[in-house]
């Protein structure tokens, strides 16, 4: 494109023009593992696959763009993100993470990182005077996660942000369920944004990749390095669906989102449903600072019910969401916290942060809203016990 200045629902689009060679619209899909050099004394742009790939570049290009960075990087998923921007650490480095965390990055810091001698603590992000107590002299990154994943906790992200700065930590933000459209971390100044681009990016379940962003030249030559060492990156061909599903982002997550906001008012509805954790709500907890940092809720909410019977009862009446892991695509994914997502964090654990065996996310998709609604509403009608009739004999 020009230098003129679009808007992200254009960008999309258009971010990386045509092909200049033969005019293609759509991004050539490059398969090629090894590149021919005319000079060993002079390699080429690219020479190995690992290294380097004219669509993996493609894709980092764009999503630098989107999220306002330098340099962007693609991974073959995104828990591979995340290991591999957390290899900047070395043994004696300290971690504060988010209390509520996607249970792999939970897994990925309590029995993997620790091995290597890296601790960490984990503190309610939500609770700025915990974070500036548990910082330590040995910390080295802050880890966030906003809306968190699955009760939707908000962080305030400027001001973890400069208590990090103050603290000469890194701030590393997931920022999956928001994506670039809905919220831009960079720009308040987080040092690395990660991304699971299986879900809402890609948006087809059809992808799994992981995507990392940073707006530090430092920063961008350590990831640079990490991810050629560590070699965990994204393949052609799924760089290339993943730059397709990126066209429609905008209008598939602008459905979505209005969805989920009548999704979530017709759950409030509902006797059967002990609560219900949406950041388009007036009433969730951080509401105002998720409207401050963020351009909308997004797709994604989640909602209590009594006990594991009732979620049981709940799933085996329902037609259209698909009941499975994930999030962040065309279908609507319903899920189980518990047994999915955040399986791996012991129950102690998951319990007291309120990830209890009553609690379900849902990801909207791009079904009609009113029939979500009515097939939900005809399965809470499962959760009803039928009156019992009394027999009376004469």
């Amino acid at each position: 494109m020009s230098e003129k200045t679009y808007s992200v629902q254009t960008s999309l689009l258009h971010s990386h023009g045509y092909d200049a060679h033969t005019g293609a619209v759509s991004t050539p899909l490059y398969h090629a593992t090894t590149f021919h050099q005319n000079d060993f004394d002079r390699f080429g742009t690219y020479d190995y696959s690992r290294s380097g790939n004219p669509t993996r570049e493609a894709l980092e290009d764009t999503i630098a763009e989107l999220e306002g960075g330098i340099k962007g990087f693609a991974f073959s998923s995104g828990m591979a993100a995340i290991s591999t921007s957390f290899l900047m650490l070395s043994q004696g480095d300290h971690v504060l993470i988010s209390e509520e965390v996607y249970g792999g990055t939970y897994r990925l810091i309590t029995e993997v990182l620790n091995r290597f001698g890296i601790q960490y603590s984990f503190v309610d992000m939500r609770d700025l005077h915990e974070v500036a107590r548990s910082i330590r002299h040995n910390t080295k990154v802050v880890y966030i996660e906003t809306p968190s994943n699955p009760l939707l906790n908000i962080t305030d992200i400027e001001g973890v942000v400069k208590l990090a700065k103050a603290n000469d930590c890194l701030t590393f933000l997931d920022n999956t369920f928001m994506t670039p459209l809905l919220q831009t971390p960079l720009s308040l100044g987080v040092d690395v944004v990660l991304h699971s681009a299986t879900k809402f990016l890609a948006g087809h379940s059809d992808v799994l990749a992981g995507l990392a962003v940073t707006g530090n030249e430092k920063i961008a030559q350590r990831l640079s390095f990490l991810q050629n060492s560590f070699g965990a990156v994204l393949g052609p061909q799924d760089s290339w669906l993943l730059l397709r599903g990126l066209k429609t982002l905008h209008v598939r997550l602008k459905q979505s989102s209005e969805s989920a906001y009548k999704i979530a008012r017709f759950l409030e509805s509902k006797e059967e449903v002990e609560e219900v954790y949406y950041p388009g709500l007036s009433y969730h907890k951080g509401q105002e600072i998720h409207v401050r940092q963020s351009k909308g809720p997004g797709a994604v909410l989640s909602f209590r019910l009594k006990g594991e019977e009732e979620v049981r009862k709940l799933t085996k009446q329902l037609d259209i969401p698909v009941f499975a892991v994930s999030l962040g695509a065309v279908e609507s994914i319903l899920s189980y916290p518990a047994k999915m997502s955040h399986a791996s964090m012991p129950e102690k654990e998951r319990e007291r942060r309120g990830i209890t065996n009553g609690l379900l996310r849902l990801s909207v998709g791009l079904e009609n809203a009113d029939e979500l609604i009515q097939d939900l509403d005809q399965a809470f009608h499962s959760l009803k016990e039928a009156p019992i009739k009394k027999v009376i004999n004469f």
